[in-house]
């Protein structure tokens, strides 16, 4: 087992680190004798870390591992094939090239859970048949991962539903850190929340750096732990849950000079439908804290205030 309360590492400003661990949910637990207590952990996790390591996941540890060797493969392709991943430069859909500024480079494929999508991204990048196989294999696991979620949230909160039971935007992103020995210390990506409403991370399974603030402003490492996941909650599951949800703050600091890769399934927003607080959620001791929105013209708002820290959910507060 792999001890995740290994905090060590050159920090880039004085924020404290603490020596603690974020909640682990382990889905074995729902199914047996512990399951209310499960349900209440994942709640509790949701609302006071707004994140969670999930072990005992279904997919399998060998396709997660095959899933890493084609990311990292597609990340080495010359510079001129990975450009022809684009699908809406101005929403940031489509291949980020690294930079002085920018330590990471990053593949998209925009709506995973589509056949035509996942066909165009491997028909762009020349992935071979094999490379198919592996990408169509991991997304399909990760869109039933996904719906799996969304029933155990949704009924951890007392609601008889799937949270994404409609059709949810939705991205895969592959990246790679190319650290430096001057990098050491530096940013690998600067303090923000997630827009959309769940993130599920298959982060290095070598390479730390990832930090997420708990409630008292603290960061916290999360080291890595092969063969588990790691899901953080973002602004939309705030708003959905009438301001319930935690939509965990974290960044990825650079703690050695080395290449760091990253693989990042998102769940933006329902595709068709407003963001609205579910009406179990809302009565007069709860009213409602957020306006409806639809989640591109959140996403928009967000961008054009440049605010990526969770501020911008401030910005479609409802009236009191």
């Amino acid at each position: 087992m792999y001890n995740n309360n290994n905090l060590s590492g050159k920090m880039a400003d004085d924020n404290q680190i603490i020596n603690t661990s974020i909640p682990v949910i382990d889905l074995r637990e729902f199914g047996g004798s512990n399951s209310e207590k499960a349900y209440t952990k994942l709640r509790e996790a949701s609302e006071e870390w707004g994140c969670f390591r999930l072990i005992n996941h279904q997919i399998p540890t060998d396709l997660m591992s095959e899933m890493k060797t084609v990311a990292r493969s597609l990340l080495d392709l010359p510079a001129e094939i990975k450009k022809r991943n684009t699908y809406d430069v101005a929403r940031g859909r489509g291949y980020v090239a690294p930079s002085p500024a920018n330590p990471y480079e990053a593949l998209d494929l925009y709506d995973f859970a589509s056949t035509e999508a996942l066909r165009l991204f491997c028909d762009r990048l020349y992935a071979s048949p094999h490379q198919r196989e592996i990408i169509e294999k991991y997304v399909g696991a990760i869109h039933e991962l996904v719906l799996d979620i969304g029933r155990k949230l949704a009924k951890s909160m007392g609601l008889k539903c799937n949270i994404f039971e409609e059709y949810w935007s939705c991205q895969l992103r592959i990246i790679k850190y190319n650290f430096t020995p001057q990098s050491v210390g530096s940013s690998g990506a600067r303090i923000h929340t997630d827009s959309g409403f769940l993130t599920i991370l298959q982060d290095d399974e070598n390479v730390g750096g990832l930090e997420v603030m708990n409630k008292n402003s603290e960061f916290v490492a999360v080291d890595p732990w092969p063969g588990t996941l790691l899901l953080n909650l973002g602004d939309v599951a705030t708003a959905w849950s009438n301001g319930r949800f935690c939509n965990v703050k974290h960044r990825v600091q650079c703690r050695e000079a080395t290449i760091r890769v990253s693989i990042a399934s998102f769940v933006w927003g329902p595709k068709n439908e407003a963001v609205e607080a579910p009406a179990e959620f809302v009565d007069s001791e709860h009213p409602p804290l957020y306006v409806p929105f639809h989640y591109e013209d959140y996403w928009k708002l967000r961008l054009s205030k440049n605010k990526i820290a969770g501020e911008a959910l401030e910005l479609v507060r409802a009236e009191r």
